[in-house]
Parts: C-alpha cells; structure tokens; sequence
C-alpha cells in the first residue's frame, strides 16, 4: 500500500528533480529563530513553487512547532506532509493520521523494541513510518520500516555536533528499501554527495537560512553532476 509520501519523492526521481523533503523548521537550537517574522504559508509556497517532494515539519516544543501550524500546513499543502517530533505514544500517530499527514518520524534510538510497534501503528492508520538511525545498533530496532532516515546528527546533542554527511556513506549500504539521507546537507555539494547513497535528502536548516527560499530550493532541486 502507498501512502503517497515515498511515491512523491520517487515520481520526482523520475522527471528528473532530486527528490527533496523540504522542512518548516521555526527554531534551530545552534542558530536560533529561523522564521524570521516570515509567514509560513509563504515558506509553503515557496517550497511548492521550488517542485520539492514532500514538505516536512517540526511539532517538537524544542524547535518551537505546534500541531495548529502543522494542521495549516496539512491543509494547505499540495504535497505529503512528515511530522517530525519525538514521538513516544501511539496516540501522537492516531492524532497524525486525523490531521493529515502522510508521514511520522520514529527515532529508534528513543523507542527501540517498540519501533516495530509504532510503525504498524502507522501502516494501520494509513501513514509512512519513517524511521530514523544514526548508527549501525539503531538498525536492529527498523526491520518492518519500508522507509530509513540516516540522521547525520547525533539528534540527542540537539545539533551542537552540525552533522557530517560522511554518515550517510558508512549506513547506507546496511540498509534495504527506501533510504533518505537528512541533516548537515548545507550545499548542493553534500546533496549530490548523498544522493549517491539514497533517494531523498531532507533539508531544513539550509533552506530557512536562504535569502531568497524559492530560488535557493529550486537550485538544490534542479541541481545536476
């Protein structure tokens, strides 16, 4: 069964575009207020104008989300939808599925056994789990998962670590199914260096910094060897 957010981000494979997660991040913990007094619906579309893939977003109080603006963005968005956050109850993928998002994030370092748990939770409410690793032990915990994010950044030093995309090069190859590479993608060098090693970059941070969203985005997914 395809719940639309691996099968966006192939379809854009397909015609060509690198398939990208473009992230709404409000908040970075090294860098601060990212929004910047800019509306997020702008940010919305300005990512949709730039084809990205899929839109992600953080509900985490760290990042200073919330589930109202992510309730907005899942009506209003054109494209999938991956909440973010540090998921630890079945009842926040129950509460996912009723706004509308077609993906969750698992941390498999914070659920472990239960990962399996929360993923068939997922497959059962019609959303993608996506599960996310940053070593190779995160792995034993993500073997119903159709989908892997290999996290560059150590997510429990809340990015004081700035993510190396040399990670995404040693996991990659222990992996099967969908692969998606995020953090530390600050350049289209490291995004062409991951997507090497798999089907889709999430970016965040980088975005959110650029001066000009659309034209900066539309350049990462049109970027070429």
């Amino acid at each position: 069964m395809d719940f639309g957010f691996i099968d966006s981000l192939k379809k854009a494979k397909d015609r060509g575009r690198n398939p990208i997660i473009a992230e709404i991040k409000p908040f970075s913990p090294l860098h601060g207020d990212l929004l910047k007094g800019r509306d997020i619906e702008d940010i919305l579309t300005a990512y949709q104008n730039a084809r990205a893939a899929a839109i992600s977003y953080i509900t985490a109080k760290e990042f200073k989300g919330d589930i109202a603006t992510l309730k907005k963005i899942c009506r209003d968005a054109e494209l999938p939808v991956l909440r973010k956050d540090f998921i630890r109850d079945v009842g926040e993928i129950e509460r996912s599925a009723e706004i509308g998002v077609s993906a969750v994030l698992l941390i498999a370092r914070h659920l472990k056994d239960e990962t399996s748990e929360f993923a068939d939770c997922c497959f059962e409410h019609g959303i993608e789990p996506l599960v996310e690793i940053h070593k190779p032990e995160d792995l034993e915990y993500a073997g119903n998962a159709r989908a892997i994010l290999i996290n560059n950044r150590d997510i429990d030093r809340m990015e004081t670590d700035g993510g190396d995309v040399s990670v995404t090069a040693r996991l990659a190859s222990k992996i099967e199914g969908f692969k998606v590479s995020g953090s530390g993608i600050n350049s289209i060098a490291d995004l062409l260096f991951v997507l090497e090693y798999v089907d889709a970059a999430l970016i965040g941070t980088t975005f959110m910094m650029a001066e000009n969203t659309e034209e900066f985005v539309r350049s990462f997914v049109e970027a070429k060897k």
